[in-house]
């Protein structure tokens, strides 16, 4: 698996400490930055993680922000993008089987970095359950069909 990871000013140390994880676990990663605290705009980030994941480079994406809210918002801007923001393991483990969400975002000021690392487990190793969920999904494609 190959994932896509991006941050704003406030999510950059949540992300590297992040990195140390996949690195443990020998995920292949690609990091579109922030690299600093300097302030950045966070659609930036969003927008190359979003579109690595959209064209298939990556499976997954991680986004992390302040509160996670503006990185799954711009994210879910791109066709194909399910980005799905998340506090728990529960609902990352939610968002893969249910949503089949390929993108998760974080909020580096409400996620402890404990909770933030089995988050991110979770997303990785969670599958898809399909059945039921998949017409579910497919309609969430038609509202970008039809409305592109």
């Amino acid at each position: 698996m190959k994932v896509a990871l991006g941050a704003d000013h406030a999510g950059v140390a949540l992300k590297d400490a992040l990195k140390r994880s996949l690195d443990a676990l020998g995920v292949a990663y690609h990091d579109f930055g922030t690299h600093s605290t300097d302030s950045v705009d966070y659609p930036d980030y969003a927008r190359q993680v979003a579109a690595g994941v959209a064209s298939g480079h990556f499976e997954r994406g991680i986004l992390v922000c302040g509160s996670g809210i503006g990185m799954s918002i711009a994210a879910n801007k791109v066709p194909g993008v399910r980005a799905a923001v998340v506090s728990t393991a529960e609902a990352a483990e939610l968002a893969r089987r249910h949503n089949d969400a390929n993108v998760v975002a974080l909020g580096a000021r409400l996620t402890p970095e404990p909770v933030a690392h089995a988050i991110v487990m979770t997303f990785l190793q969670t599958s898809f359950d399909g059945g039921r969920h998949a017409g579910r999904v497919a309609k969430i494609h038609q509202i970008e069909d039809r409305d592109a």
